[in-house]
């Protein structure tokens, strides 16, 4: 019997070695796979080095494809990452595009007599907010005054990226297309019943009427006072965008169908044909297919000596050379996301990295004036204050640090704007929400529903928080003095920056958000102007008239660096270009907004709870 058990136990035992050989095997093999493509890929990125450099001919039509969101700074991805992502087929990140780099390209094209003509295919424009589709669309008008034809073909047109369409010669849209123009809206989803169904208790603290970043924890629908100021906001966006659209394309205010009773008339007149309808209606010029477009840019355009050339191939053609070391410049630096604390990439705003990226500015002896890009909701009040120090101290140094707002520059967004020297914004910059909250989520009932309970003891009465225990109402209160000392101090800045009294500041704070039109008004900007408007504003109030711009980034290490050049070349070179649309399902759309509130949530991480932050100014 004993022998009988001893060569059970073997058997069990040689099983086990041999599935834990099976596997490591499988895993060797793997990595060593992984690792000969990898080398594979290094070594064709190194050929590829050696390929000549692009050369712009003569007659060339430039191929603008704008794919993925306009920004002012790109989001940092670990290139490695991302290209193992790729290779498995997982990668979820969205592409983006320098706004920079589309207004130089357009700038140089403009006095570039090699470049004839303009196609722009704008079908993955994933849109970044009104006031670059202004810059872009300014830089357009400019591009057509050489009397260069520009051209826009699409299957289909949603607001962001007919805005663009909007401002060429031609716009083109294929017979089973439509044109997608549905005004701004800002509508949330409202958890209260639900989090009452799950027993999660939410504890906020906030000052201000309009601060209502947190009601969908304390509503099941928008507060009154909420739905007046953000139908101001979004009336000023939308005027705005009319205006713009109305004059590029010739026509009338009143050819927007704002009431479904005006549209759906019309629609039945061309028997619910959505593309006749926007030639009817004169958002486009013509309806093509794909073959009848080719042929007409072969007959019109292209003949027998005409070539095309891409945006990044322009770009790598027409790349600026190397700095002057020896002179004067403005320097910029760009803050551009959620403000949180501590250090955070590039493409994301960190209160130390930041702050740090100023300092280095403040710092360099070249650099006589300072221009911040603002493009952000907001986020740690303690991280918001860390540059702001950061601010003052460049002023302090004698240096002029000028603030252009670009879509977006609200709540923390705000605060660490106010201490410059002038504050510029566009028209349809999204600003303001002066005010503060402090949020606490504890589980203490959704716990018991299963028979989870937390107990203990503690020296004091602050002693053991937990988010399993209930909030104690005097810790509460504490919390909540702690957030109206925070509101006074916003106030109180704004007041002492602006020329204002408190109580004025208070009249136009509360949490509400105002466009950059009416901020100006209220005295919350100086000037209102272009990216470019601020720059020279800097190097005035520098009295610099030679001058360039040096843009102050973060330094990768060796590594990083060279990891990003690798994949950057075997990307432009051997990657396949693969198309990505973003016509999720209605179900999937809804998800997605969850978790990206939801993510939003749990990244921020000011270290005494406090946050300056804009939910409201995430339009739909």
């Amino acid at each position: 019997m004993e022998n009988q058990v001893k060569r059970n136990n073997n058997w069990i035992k040689d099983l086990l070695k041999a599935c834990w050989g099976v596997l490591s095997f499988t895993r060797t093999a793997t990595l060593n796979l992984l690792f000969l493509i990898l080398t594979i890929f290094i070594l064709m990125a190194i050929l590829a080095g050696g390929e000549p450099p692009v050369v712009v001919e003569n007659d060339s039509i430039l191929k603008m494809n704008l794919s993925g969101e306009i920004v002012e700074e790109k989001t940092f991805v670990d290139p490695y990452s991302e290209f193992m992502a790729d290779a498995l087929g997982d990668s979820d990140s969205s592409p983006e595009i320098l706004l920079t780099d589309i207004l130089a390209t357009l700038k140089d094209a403009a006095a570039d007599s090699r470049i004839k003509a303009l196609i722009i295919d704008v079908q993955n424009l994933r849109g970044g907010g009104l006031s670059k589709l202004q810059e872009v669309g300014q830089a357009l008008d400019k591009f057509k005054q050489t009397g260069k034809p520009v051209l826009v073909y699409g299957d289909y047109f949603s607001q962001s990226q007919y805005y663009i369409a909007a401002h060429a010669d031609e716009v083109i849209l294929h017979p089973m297309g439509a044109v997608a123009i549905d005004g701004f809206g800002r509508y949330r989803m409202y958890l209260k019943s639900a989090l009452a169904k799950l027993k999660v208790n939410t504890h906020i603290f906030r000052v201000g009427t309009y601060k209502s970043a947190v009601e969908p924890f304390l509503r099941d629908d928008m507060s009154e006072p909420a739905k007046i100021a953000n139908q101001q906001w979004l009336n000023d966006l939308w005027s705005d965008y009319k205006t713009d659209v109305s004059k590029a394309r010739g026509f009338d205010l009143t050819n927007f169908d704002e009431q479904l009773d005006d549209l759906l008339a019309k629609l039945k007149d061309v028997n619910g044909d959505l593309a006749q309808f926007a030639l009817n209606n004169s958002w486009v010029d013509k309806l093509m297919t794909h073959q009848e477009f080719d042929l007409y840019i072969d007959e019109q355009w292209l003949g027998q000596k005409s070539k095309t050339i891409t945006l990044s191939d322009y770009l790598a053609a027409t790349k600026q050379p190397a700095l002057d070391l020896s002179g004067d410049k403005v320097g910029i630096v760009i803050a551009k996301g959620t403000i949180y604390n501590g250090s955070r990439t590039p493409g994301e705003i960190g209160g130390d990295s930041t702050a740090k990226l100023l300092k280095q500015a403040r710092e360099d002896d070249e650099i006589k004036a300072i221009v911040l890009r603002v493009d952000s909701p907001g986020g740690s009040a303690f991280a918001s204050e860390v540059i702001r120090n950061e601010i003052e101290a460049i002023r302090q140094s004698g240096k002029p640090i000028i603030v252009s707002m670009s879509s977006m520059a609200a709540s923390g967004g705000y605060w660490i704007s106010a201490s410059t020297d002038e504050i510029w914004a566009s028209p349809t910059t999204i600003t303001g929400s002066i005010g503060i909250f402090g949020m606490l989520t504890t589980f203490e009932d959704s716990l018991a529903e299963f028979g989870i309970k937390t107990d203990g003891v503690g020296t004091t009465e602050m002693a053991g928080f937990s988010v399993t225990r209930s909030l104690n109402p005097v810790m509460g209160e504490v919390i909540q003095t702690s957030v109206e000392h925070g509101y006074d101090q916003f106030i109180g800045l704004v007041a002492k920056e602006r020329d204002m009294t408190k109580a004025e500041v208070d009249s136009i704070a509360q949490g509400r958000v105002w466009s950059g039109k009416k901020a100006l008004e209220l005295g919350l900007v100086d000037k209102l102007g272009s990216y470019q408007d601020a720059i020279d504003s800097a190097a005035t109030h520098a009295d610099l008239t030679d001058y360039q711009v040096k843009v102050i980034k973060k330094k990768l290490s060796p590594y990083e660096a060279f990891m990003n050049d690798l994949f950057t070349s075997y990307a432009v070179n051997y990657a396949p270009k693969v198309t990505t649309t973003h016509n999720s399902s209605s179900m999937m759309s809804v998800i997605n907004r969850i978790m990206k509130e939801t993510q939003t949530w749990t990244e921020l991480n000011d270290p005494v709870g406090m946050y300056l932050y804009c939910y409201e100014c995430d339009v739909n």
